[in-house]
């Protein structure tokens, strides 16, 4: 689409009522929404603006309160009562009170701050309990949406490393992507409860993706299976000790499951074929692998480290430039980066269409984390980008971290039960 024809656009009416559409944009832009000014901080309680505590009610009354105001994922919820509330917060020694962070509310054009006492709501309301909060703790202190106002299908990841996987018995082996462990669920439930209940994810406000994604009822979360994989933690590529836990996110609109193991061809081709059929458009990609392909990809085909595989990857995949620039959203987002200059695109932007290029140049940039029972050497290859790590000891209770003084931690031997 040409410039002229985008300008026509943005100096052109509106056919639905008739004004330009540029004085639409701008006046929608800066005018006071609901009651707010652009760029002001509003305060979070469950919906981020009304009361923190509703009137007491039926169970099933409240759950339609929180269903109809949006506060759920289209599940039932745990009820956050101040008793709750308070249990689930005697999982960090943080202040209640304690700003984790904020998110960017489209709606309001200004910023949602969120407290420990929040995200304690939150986590009730999720099903998790005291010590699953830690966790959840450091994805809201990620300051990340699980769920992003994009018209496309873009999805996230909650990798988590470290002892405290073991601890709370997050699944890393068979089925860990599977709706089947309590920790994985919860812990990935509750991020997008965050974005439902403060970033105001509702059709039409801040929730415009066309077909959605089912990823986000738990957000892919699992621990890497440290104990069984033939490679370095994911969390010790990135510069934390073996012994921290700490969680990672990952963000990307494409993931293929590999619909069996490679019997014809060696397993490095048979991930390379998969990721050519995945637009690259950052560079980026991760594969998350069964150990027993880890395993395979180490002591048969000789690569002694995840970064020697990720380097292998950089180097063979290729395809004709004309195919890249071919992706629409490559176009979109790429195109404006090649022609300000930016490095490999403004190069790639001038090759014919039929040259080779290596879509994934930066090995840094492929990612790969070991998941999986060994049941089967699968896989699944994506675009998934690496977001970023936070760490989750900074939100353990003191009383935690001194049961995991000597390494001998466990899940408490008394749970809290939500049954009344």
């Amino acid at each position: 689409m040409s410039d002229d024809v985008l300008y026509g656009y943005l100096v052109g009416e509106d056919p639905a009522t008739g004004n330009k559409v540029i004085d639409e944009i701008i006046d929608t832009l800066t005018k006071p929404v609901n009651g707010h000014k652009p760029g002001e901080t509003i305060e979070a309680a469950s919906s981020g603006e009304l009361d923190l505590f509703l009137e007491a009610d039926t169970e099933d009354n409240l759950q339609r309160t929180f269903y109809e105001r949006g506060w759920t994922d289209g599940l039932p919820i745990i009820i956050p009562t101040e008793e709750r509330v308070n249990a689930m917060l005697a999982g960090t020694s943080a202040s209640p009170d304690e700003v984790v962070g904020e998110y960017y509310r489209f709606d309001i054009k200004g910023m949602v701050k969120f407290t420990v006492r929040n995200v304690a709501i939150i986590a009730v309301m999720a099903g998790a309990r005291p010590e699953h909060f830690p966790v959840i703790l450091a994805v809201a202190a990620t300051r990340q949406q699980a769920i992003m106002p994009s018209t496309t299908n873009f999805s996230p990841m909650l990798l988590v490393n470290g002892p405290i996987r073991n601890e709370i018995n997050i699944n890393c082996g068979i089925g860990a992507f599977s709706p089947v462990t309590l920790a994985n669920s919860v812990i990935g439930r509750a991020w997008t409860l965050m974005s439902t209940c403060w970033g105001y994810m509702k059709p039409r406000k801040n929730l415009w993706s066309s077909l959605g994604s089912n990823l986000t009822y738990n957000n892919m979360c699992a621990g890497e299976n440290e104990e069984r994989s033939v490679w370095e933690p994911f969390h010790v590529q990135h510069g934390f000790k073996a012994e921290e836990s700490v969680v990672s996110i990952f963000r990307g609109w494409i993931i293929s499951n590999s619909a069996g193991a490679a019997a014809n061809r060696p397993i490095g081709e048979e991930v390379a074929l998969q990721m050519v059929a995945i637009p690259a458009s950052y560079t980026q990609g991760t594969v998350i692998m069964d150990p027993l392909v880890a395993k395979t990809l180490k002591e048969t085909d000789g690569f002694a480290t995840k970064q020697d595989f990720s380097k292998w990857l950089s180097d063979n995949i290729k395809i004709p430039a004309g195919q890249y620039w071919g992706y629409d959203h490559v176009d979109w987002m790429i195109t404006p980066l090649a022609n300000e200059g930016k490095e490999p695109f403004a190069s790639w932007k001038k090759l014919s269409e039929d040259t080779l290029i290596n879509p994934y140049c930066d090995p840094d940039k492929i990612n790969i984390v070991v998941i999986g029972g060994e049941t089967s050497p699968l896989w699944y290859a994506s675009d998934f980008g690496y977001s970023g790590s936070q760490s989750i000891d900074r939100w353990r209770s003191l009383d935690s971290l001194g049961e995991c003084a000597d390494g001998s931690c466990g899940v408490p031997d008394e749970m809290i039960e939500y049954d009344e």
